[in-house]
């Protein structure tokens, strides 16, 4: 019943996660941590392969370090004994996750003439020569305790589709055993980053009366994930064990529906459990010859829809097994008139334009305008109903009336309102105008727009009374309002005051800037909520803007607020990034007057709810407009005790699409249940429990403070490895720490949060920055903010032949293993990339050789290379080639099964270059000493000194 893994993270490589390996035939039948399974056959991850490409270049200046370079060990690890991954007699590694073998051809092993050495053909360049290798013929020497299992005692947990197969019941009716629990030792055999792109323990459900054996009859990851994938029978159960109960709910995973296919139940037969008004799925029982259904929520039965079995528009009976709701866990149902309120509302998008000198000055006026021009045709209107509206903002309201095409003699008027306590609406029409009927209009009105205000030398901003005219015009219909703002509203409603104080930077008073300054801004997004207006904040000032009153307006009504800091239109890298980030939004298939609601199996309750919405009721999320690039955090409580085998839990969001059609997307998840203690441990995703406690520190930090927050995520860890050393390591650990094998990366992942830029203490980070890092951490799909905690670091110098070119099975870039984020793993001559979705860093080590240099940025010198934002030239030489397939692979979220706007910021960082930058890239390396924060191996330390 479980689904395969979605591949949701990482590509690299495909084939290492347990997926149909013919080399390893018999994990199809095996269960999920099997001791008894074999070790997966060594260099499964890496075959050597002919590419074709020229001769390898020698870029590793220090070849006398053996095994010194990122990739030069296997999969980029220090060496010694006891190291992460040494192989162990029994220890095969978790998930079966391949051996590597040791890189018989890193791009840039030394050959037997060095590349830079003098050339029969051409003279040396620089006259730099390399070291003689000291490297054997076929390449670095492979290390004694590289990651070839990546730990011991992970053994055989399998994670191939024949992994999650059920498994029998034992004679009691109780499920049999769930995933194994493997302790490791955190101290000997310490996390590798590897292991957050392993799919999470498998749901391992018992066999039921279900009505299908789909391999779709669960939901991966890409959708809804728990962070147990075994759920405790009683609540005593769950409290002792002191894991959270939750679910991660990412109800898309692509910004358009075409990337994005999940089955449509177009007859509009909709049959829901008259109790708890579950929808039908793959889980319920049929019963009376299939007449009725056995609600697996609410044990009511129901009857079958008449119309179940029949085919109106073939007028033709139809083998009910082939319906889409009985066969897969996510789908989406054609809603009938039942289901509307009101006829589904037209896609709306009113654009608040700040047109003072400091919008007009830094490029956005236009730069906005012209992506708005260039996207008419992204904007969906598939239904040609979609409007679209203007208001330009300084110290007065300009409204923009745009007539019709049809209108020959009609120019776009300009209407001004002085009127900032009470903005009326000038005229009641030709303010929210088709974009079919009106689109050459529109093209001109927003050519001449830049020019109307070229010379605006006003500062004022009367953005709060804006919003308020704003909603006002599309109150009636809904829809969004877009606002684009370079400074603080310091004019009519909600006006605000520059109050950010460096002094008060890194002290306990610091939580007080991250709190409204104003009032108005939450009552006035629960006034817009009520009436289907979502609001979107696009925020440039170079100067304070106060990201954490504003970011009230999206946190209530489904939107994001997106923060580009000291942005100029002037840097082609700055223009380019928002055009493009704009432009997808725009095309983005958002739904409408959305609500959600999570129901479960008796027993089980919804208590909490985290993201970006407005909590109408106990259990209902309301969203004006839902966004495509956000996830959702529902916390469960166990309100009785659980006598199933396996409960189950349904998501339903009831939206109107941007085509004008009422629609409910359904997605359903069962777990197992146990009496086991140990079974939770080992069935607990570390990666969900992160994203769960992301958006508990944030909360706190809101509430009750930065310190509040790092304190709750450091009790937190300290609380879960003392349980564990416990209740299921016998009180003792000797000279260790214990935790499970699949929580292996769980104090890492924490050390990220403490250490991440929105919860940091450091008196150097401004408070704009640190609250719309907060808004970020509050949303992000789970792939993308597991990356922006634990950034990904990849050695690109010495990276794998197969790297960085298209894998002949997938035909996509495979990217270099991962390193774990220490300045350890860098080499002098390196050439790096550090990235947390948001940002990237290209990392050049103080010595890198001239050629490296040359063939990547076509410089001869390191003093030459433009440090700061910017590109990676395209250079006609493989290598070059490759490093910017890697750089571009790197952001791509659509792989990843999520969707995303953001196109991060490239920048060129010189280890001897511009300090401030040198130091930006550093505090992306978690794992060492920084600021005010400890390194990996302080922190392991003080953990273990509280547990003990």
């Amino acid at each position: 019943m479980a689904a395969p893994n979605d591949g949701g993270y990482g590509q690299y490589p495909p084939q290492q996660y347990g997926e149909q390996q013919p080399q390893y035939p018999e994990q199809a039948s095996q269960e999920y941590g099997n001791p008894s399974s074999p070790p997966p056959q060594p260099g499964a991850a890496y075959p050597a392969q002919d590419h074709g490409r020229k001769k390898k270049r020698a870029y590793a200046a220090g070849a006398f370090d053996v095994a010194a370079g990122g990739n030069a060990a296997v999969g980029g690890q220090l060496q010694g004994g006891g190291q992460f991954g040494a192989p162990q007699p029994l220890a095969p590694g978790y998930g079966g996750y391949p051996q590597q073998e040791a890189q018989p051809a890193a791009y840039g092993a030394p050959q037997p003439v060095p590349y830079g050495a003098p050339q029969p053909a051409a003279p040396a360049l620089g006259g730099y020569q390399a070291p003689e290798p000291y490297y054997p013929a076929g390449g670095a020497p492979a290390p004694v305790g590289g990651v070839a299992g990546l730990t011991s005692g992970l053994s055989s947990m399998q994670l191939g589709p024949g992994a999650q197969q059920p498994q029998q019941l034992p004679p009691q009716g109780r499920p049999g055993p769930l995933n194994q629990l493997y302790p490791t030792d955190l101290l000997n055999q310490p996390f590798n980053v590897s292991e957050l792109e392993l799919p999470p323990p498998p749901i391992i459900l018992p066999p039921s009366s279900s009505v299908t054996a789909s391999p779709d009859a669960n939901c991966g990851p890409k959708y809804v994930r728990s962070t147990l994938n075994a759920v405790p029978t009683t609540h005593s159960l769950l409290k002792k064990s002191k894991l959270p109960f939750a679910l991660i709910i990412q109800p898309y995973a692509a910004l358009h529906d075409l990337d994005d296919p999940v089955p449509v139940v177009q007859d509009q037969v909709i049959s829901r459990c008259r109790r708890c008004r579950s929808y039908i799925n793959p889980f319920v029982t049929f019963l009376d010859h299939g007449h009725r259904w056995r609600c697996n929520m609410c044990n009511l039965t129901n009857d079958v829809p008449q119309a179940f079995d029949w085919d109106a528009a073939a007028q033709k009976s139809v083998d009910r097994w082939q319906r889409h709701e009985l066969n897969h866990a996510v789908v989406e149902f054609v809603a009938p008139q039942e289901y509307m309120v009101r006829p589904p509302q037209p896609l709306v998008y009113l654009f608040l334009f700040d047109v003072s000198y400091a919008s007009v000055s830094t490029g956005l006026l236009a730069t906005s305008a012209r992506t708005i021009l260039d996207s008419l045709s992204r904007i969906p209107n598939a239904d040609r109903r979609t409007r679209l509206g203007f208001i330009a903002v300084d110290s007065s309201l300009h409204y923009f009336a745009v007539p019709k095409d049809s209108d020959e003699s009609g120019e776009t008027s300009m209407l001004v309102v002085s009127d900032l306590d009470e903005p009326f609406l000038p005229v009641p029409q030709e303010l929210l105008v088709p974009l079919t009927e009106c689109r050459s209009s529109i093209e001109n009105f927003l050519t001449k727009l830049p020019e109307m205000f070229i010379n605006n030398q006003n500062n004022g901003s009367c953005m709060g009374s804006a919003l308020r005219a704003g909603h006002k015009l599309i109150s009636p219909l809904g829809g969004k309002i877009v606002v684009l703002s370079a400074s603080l509203p310091n004019v009519g409603y909600g006006k605000l005051e520059m109050r950010e104080d460096k002094k008060l930077l890194g002290t306990s008073k610091e939580s007080g800037l991250l709190q409204t300054a104003s009032g108005f801004y939450k009552s006035f997004a629960v006034e817009c909520s009520k009436n289907q207006v979502s609001i979107d904040m696009f925020l440039f000032s170079s100067q304070y803007q106060d990201v954490a009153s504003l970011s009230n307006l999206p946190r209530y009504t489904g939107g994001q607020t997106w923060f580009y800091p000291g942005w100029n239109a002037g840097r082609a890298e700055d223009a380019i990034k928002f055009a493009s980030e704009f432009s997808d939004y725009l095309s983005s298939e958002i739904g409408l007057e959305a609500v959600l609601r999570v129901r479960a199996t008796t027993g089980l309750r919804m208590s909490t709810f985290y993201g970006n919405f407005f909590n109408r009721s106990s259990d209902l999320c309301a969203f004006p407009a839902f966004p495509r690039d956000q996830c959702y955090v529902v916390e469960v409580a166990i309100d009785e005790n659980l006598s199933k085998n396996l409960v189950c839990m349904q998501t339903a969001v009831l939206h109107t699409t941007c085509n004008g059609e009422r629609r409910i997307r359904v997605m359903t998840l069962a777990l197992p249940t146990t009496t086991n203690l140990a079974d939770v441990y080992a069935s607990a995703d570390q990666c969900a429990i992160t994203t769960y406690f992301s958006h508990k520190a944030v909360e706190r930090a809101l509430s009750n403070g930065l310190d509040s927050a790092r304190d709750l995520l450091q009790s937190k860890i300290t609380e879960l490895l003392q349980t564990f050393r416990k209740e299921l390591a016998g009180g003792s650990m000797g000279g260790g720490l214990q935790f499970p094998s699949n929580l292996r990366g769980l104090p890492a992942l924490f050390l990220g949060l403490i250490k991440h830029v929105g919860l940091r203490k450091s008196a150097q980070i401004p408070s704009d920055l640190r609250s719309a890092a907060l808004c970020q951490l509050s949303t992000l799909p789970l792939p993308l903010l597991m990356q922006y905690i634990y950034p990904r670091l990849y050695s690109l110098h010495d990276m794998p032949d197969n790297a960085g070119i298209p894998d002949p099975e997938t035909s996509q870039i495979v990217l270099p293993p991962p390193l774990n984020l220490s300045s350890e793993r860098f080499v002098p001559y390196g050439l790096y990339l550090i990235d947390d979705g948001q940002t990237q860093f290209l990392w050049v080590g103080r010595d890198a050789v001239p050629q490296l240099l040359a063939d990547v940025f076509g410089v001869a010198d390191r003093t030459q290379l433009h440090v700061g934002k910017g590109t990676v030239p395209d250079l006609e030489n493989d290598f070059n080639e490759r490093v910017r397939a890697v750089v571009q692979k790197s952001r791509d979220y659509k792989s990843r099964g999520v969707g995303s706007i953001i196109v991060p910021h490239l920048y060129i960082v010189r280890e001897d270059g511009e300090p401030s930058l040198k130091l930006w890239a550093q505090t992306l390396l978690v794992e060492d000493r920084a600021d005010q924060g400890m390194s990996f191996q302080q922190w392991m330390g003080s953990l273990r000194e509280k547990v003990s």
